[in-house]
């Protein structure tokens, strides 16, 4: 046996540093200063685990086919609306609206539209009854955009409904997120493509991951559109309310009907695109519905140019000046999402977050927990919902704004999950989603400065380290 090599550790040590050094130079170049310093804070203390993960999960990068497929439908979107001048809703001038509506459609490629309904659906079993209801009444075609399908009695009775569908020759399409939906495509993939239903996973992983793109991107999209007729987008995903053992969810779900129905097609069309490269047919004329709600649907996800969420929500807060109320299951936000609720809060605007006392992320729940102090500081109210896990993710903006659908306030929401929310312009929504958020508050805990402040030392050391791999959540 041939002795050790006396430079093996010099050598180490070289490594070490090198590894180090790449990481500050090539790191910062990629990513946000926030999640630069996390990532090299990881890198310097494990060189040689640290660089692999980073490489791994550090840059929210997708193939260049992705991102030039969702290029093209941007623009066929916006070609389709050109010449539908009598569906494009004008807000009134000086309102917070009118700037809203052009900051929305320059980020997301939708234009506001009039003439739409929309129901909000705060109850969990009803909003289900209701999709399986319309997908029995579809007579030409039934499309389905989900992040998780569970293999319980919800998917059971959402295969049955497209099965009874595409034996009476509606042709039936099914979106599931391949690792969110991973126990309902094991299921039911086979019995609905046996049936006629066209099926397909998004964002695939395994050894396919690299056709699409880093590893942990998920599509977290909520949709449902039947026929030209309704159409759903919320936070409520095809599972019973309890499939977390502990943690029954409480959901809003959006039906709609009118304009904003094409639009929420289109979603479907584009992601559909996107995955398997075929254009689909999208009605883009609908009548108009008597309720004459105006509506504008704002997707985002790392295919597109810019963090289209963060933006919207950033300005929904800097609009706001009477009341501020925001909704969402998990909240770690960025730098620029705190300070916008800070100065909403320090200007006098009634700010409350609600958030969900119970948490089915532990980690998540620490480092949100970690921002607590400064917002309760400036002004911010924060109340935490008891009875069940709150996974409702919707604002609303003094009398004149609400935004219901899929987007979390947090980083990983922003950046890196595809998202698709539903701006509701006008007093009648916003109505109905203040007593939602009043039956929200009427059980649950509010916070307070001093009694935050009480909480145990290593309470807040927790929550600090936790906060550290904020751009890692």
């Amino acid at each position: 046996m041939s002795p050790p090599d006396p430079n093996y550790g010099l050598w180490l040590l070289v490594v070490d540093w090198l590894v180090r050094i790449a990481a500050l130079f090539w790191i910062p170049t990629r990513t946000t200063p926030g999640a630069a310093r996390s990532w090299l804070l990881l890198v310097f203390f494990v060189p040689l685990a640290g660089l692999p993960l980073y490489l791994l999960f550090g840059h929210p990068w997708l193939s260049r086919e992705r991102v030039q497929r969702q290029r093209l439908a941007s623009q066929v979107i916006r070609e389709e609306q050109a010449p539908l001048a009598d569906q494009r809703w004008v807000p009134a001038e000086g309102g917070a609206a009118a700037e809203m509506a052009p900051l929305v459609e320059g980020l997301g490629d939708f234009m506001p539209t009039h003439g739409n309904q929309v129901e909000l659906l705060d109850d969990y079993d009803d909003a289900l009854h209701r999709l399986v209801a319309d997908i029995d009444g579809a007579h030409e075609r039934v499309h389905l955009l989900y992040y998780l399908m569970f293999d319980d009695a919800v998917g059971d009775a959402i295969s049955a409904a497209l099965q009874r569908a595409a034996a009476r020759g509606v042709q039936c399409r099914l979106l599931l997120d391949a690792i969110g939906a991973k126990r309902g495509l094991r299921r039911y993939r086979k019995p609905l493509q046996a049936a006629g239903v066209d099926v397909h996973d998004m964002l695939p992983g395994g050894l396919r991951w690299r056709r699409s793109g880093r590893m942990d991107l998920r599509n977290h999209r909520k949709v449902a559109v039947i026929d030209n007729r309704a159409a759903y987008v919320g936070s409520q995903n095809l599972a019973e309310a309890g499939f977390i053992a502990g943690f029954p969810n409480r959901e809003l779900v959006a039906r709609v009907q009118g304009p904003a129905v094409a639009h929420l097609e289109a979603v479907f069309a584009s992601d559909w695109f996107i995955e398997t490269g075929e254009r689909l047919a999208v009605t883009p004329t609908l009548p108009l519905h008597d309720a004459d709600i105006a509506t504008q649907l704002l997707p985002s996800g790392p295919a597109y140019p810019f963090e289209n969420a963060r933006d919207t929500v950033n300005a929904l807060i800097h609009l706001a000046r009477r009341r501020l109320v925001l909704v969402t299951p998990y909240f770690v936000p960025d730098e620029s999402t705190l300070s916008a609720l800070r100065i909403a809060a320090l200007s006098g605007v009634d700010t409350q977050l609600i958030l969900s006392r119970s948490n089915n992320q532990p980690l998540t729940a620490w480092a949100q927990a970690s921002y607590y102090a400064g917002l309760l500081a400036a002004g911010v109210k924060i109340a935490l919902y008891r009875p069940h896990f709150l996974h409702a993710k919707h604002l609303s903006v003094d009398d004149d704004i609400a935004l219901v659908g899929s987007i979390n306030l947090d980083i990983r929401s922003f950046a890196l999950n595809a998202e698709v929310g539903m701006l509701c312009y006008g007093p009648d929504v916003v109505a109905r989603m203040r007593r939602i958020e009043a039956d929200y508050l009427a059980d649950a805990e509010q916070l307070s400065a001093a009694d935050w402040a009480r909480r145990p030392a290593w309470h807040r050391s927790r929550e600090g380290i936790a906060r550290l791999a904020d751009p890692l959540l």
